[in-house]
């Protein structure tokens, strides 16, 4: 299992924050690993990402929808492997917004996956992670 969080204000309110990272049509606006949306609907969506080069799918279920204040979604990827991304968004006191972001990656194979998972992947999704809520910021 791997596990990153991370978090950047934005200066803009919650709700524009919100309107934006839960409109599955803007992911490509501000993911950096999002390729392309597969299909969406009321609570859930497939999208393919990319990491070092290899594109896969993911389908992703709204598990928690407080808005606009917190977001957990649960995703099924390849081989059986589970993602957990949760958002949580809250004003910053100066009229802007927190974002505070979590994901969580568990490979499939027990322990041998996850080892072979930190051996492909390394520190890249916290990387990513960060380029997003930056990308994110700059959108806003």
């Amino acid at each position: 299992m791997s596990e990153v969080s991370t978090s950047i204000d934005i200066d803009a309110p919650v709700q524009d924050v919100w309107d934006v990272v839960m409109d599955p049509q803007r992911l490509g606006d501000w993911v950096t690993i999002h390729r392309r949306l597969v299909s969406s609907s009321d609570g859930a969506m497939e999208q393919v990402l990319c990491l070092r080069g290899a594109n896969f799918k993911v389908k992703w279920e709204l598990a928690i929808n407080d808005a606009p204040h917190h977001a957990e979604w649960r995703g099924k990827g390849p081989a059986r492997s589970h993602a957990e991304t949760e958002y949580r968004l809250t004003d910053n006191g100066n009229g802007g917004t927190r974002f505070d972001y979590r994901n969580e990656f568990k490979a499939p194979l027990g322990p041998l996956g996850a080892v072979a998972s930190r051996a492909l992947v390394g520190g890249l999704p916290a990387k990513e992670a960060d380029a997003s809520l930056r990308r994110l910021k700059k959108l806003m």
